[in-house]
């Protein structure tokens, strides 16, 4: 990565267009002008000759792929580069779970998913059209009836595990991607409008159905779902791997296991490992690294999103938080969630982690290597009480809110 220049900017907001805190690398405030058009270049100069606190720097996913170097959901020009996790196992059986993990397992075939065997015959009904997904031992059959007509797919593939929910696509005879209007919610155990879906009076049966989906968006919806599967430009359905696994977040690993392979066998080969390691990345670029498909602050912020929804955007909110300060590697997504395991739902489990920052006892001086003050009420549990579950409609459930903070009852949600 480029060096870091740092520039003290304080945080503001100007027509919902936030800058700052931030530290940023040269050239970046002009992609970020040019970014966010509705920002006043006067506003932008005069906040620049401030000088209040320093962050890290936060960019967009855009702006991370125009960078050289690896960067997730970036294409790739061969799928031959890729050599599948089976290749990886080989050398880092301690990381074999991962292809148990959600995110190993977040695209599966819809005729595959242990969800719509679980629930064979699923039921719906919503403006007068009935919504049904019926699973037999070869497919998932989608339809919807209404005003005297029905229309059936097979569905193709599912999206999420069904911790929270499950999505579809399917594919019309004009060979184009459709999105279902129906997922399956887990609360719900049956289906409703998929999030950001919803209708309240379709024109008609098609629009009550699906919603089609442009290549651009397939693109993005299976860069983030899915391993090598754009290629050279194009999306590889044939032969992208289901899943986020190894190569989505270490970059293709076809060379890498090639010289691994000449080295085991030549103890004086000398040939470069020539694999991408997140970890040795600066904390903020990290955060940005998994917000590549979780959303980083930059995303959220250009896209417009605000409100309970962005709870889904841990990355984001993450940030947003009063003990991100200037960034440390205690508190970047992988200091608490190993990507090679399951997550652990137990709030004891990142209580080591808080304490690796806050004094442990009331009263006690806080210090460089523990900045944060002992917390007057519990040793234990800290994210029941400083990680609210914030109820998201859409997706009927509860996310748990990563802007860590002293949670006050009652009050508004903290934009």
């Amino acid at each position: 990565m480029p060096g870091r220049i740092k520039i003290e900017i304080p945080k503001i907001h100007v027509e919902d267009c936030q800058i700052g805190p931030a530290a940023e690398k040269p050239g970046r405030i002009a992609k970020r002008r040019a970014a966010c058009e509705r920002f006043s270049m006067v506003a932008l100069a005069a906040v620049l000759s401030l000088q209040t606190s320093t962050a890290a720097a936060q960019l967009s996913t855009q702006d991370h792929l125009a960078e050289p170097g690896f960067w997730p959901t970036q294409d790739q020009p061969s799928r031959a580069s890729f050599a599948g996790p089976e290749s990886c196992v080989r050398c880092h059986a301690s990381r074999a779970s991962q292809t148990e993990t959600p995110m190993a397992q977040n695209m599966i075939p819809a005729a595959s998913a242990e969800i719509l065997h679980t629930h064979p015959a699923l039921a719906s009904s919503a403006n007068k059209f009935d919504y049904r997904i019926e699973t037999g031992v070869n497919a998932a059959i989608y339809s919807v009836a209404g005003g005297g007509q029905r229309s059936s797919y097979a569905l193709m593939w599912a999206f999420g595990t069904g911790r929270v929910a499950q999505s579809y696509l399917f594919k019309k005879e004009d060979g184009g991607f459709y999105e279902a209007r129906a997922s399956f919610f887990t609360n719900l155990k049956t289906l409703d409008f998929t999030p950001g879906r919803a209708l309240t009076s379709p024109t008609g049966i098609a629009e009550a159905m699906y919603r089609p989906v442009g290549q651009a968006e397939v693109q993005r919806c299976f860069a983030c779902h899915a391993t090598a599967a754009n290629i050279d430009g194009q999306f590889d359905e044939k032969h992208l791997i289901p899943g986020v696994t190894c190569e989505a977040c270490h970059g293709p690993g076809a060379s890498h296991a090639s010289a691994m392979d000449q080295r085991a066998g030549n103890e004086s080969a000398t040939a470069k490992p020539g694999i991408f390691n997140p970890g040795d990345l600066l904390p903020a670029d990290a955060v940005d690294f998994c917000g590549a498909c979780h959303s980083s602050f930059w995303d959220v912020k250009l896209s417009g999103g605000k409100g309970d929804s962005t709870t889904r955007s841990a990355p984001y909110r993450l940030v947003t938080s009063k003990c991100w300060g200037t960034g440390d590697a205690r508190l970047t997504c992988t200091a608490c969630h190993d990507p090679h395991k399951q997550l652990d739902n137990e709030a004891s489990a990142y209580d080591a982690i808080c304490r690796s920052c806050h004094v442990n006892k009331r009263g006690e001086k806080t210090t460089a290597s523990h900045p944060g003050v002992a917390c007057p009420k519990a040793v234990k549990n800290c994210t029941d009480c400083h990680m609210e579950k914030v109820y998201v409609p859409e997706m009927h459930a509860n996310f748990t809110d990563h802007r860590i903070r002293i949670v006050h009852p009652g009050e508004a949600f903290p934009e």
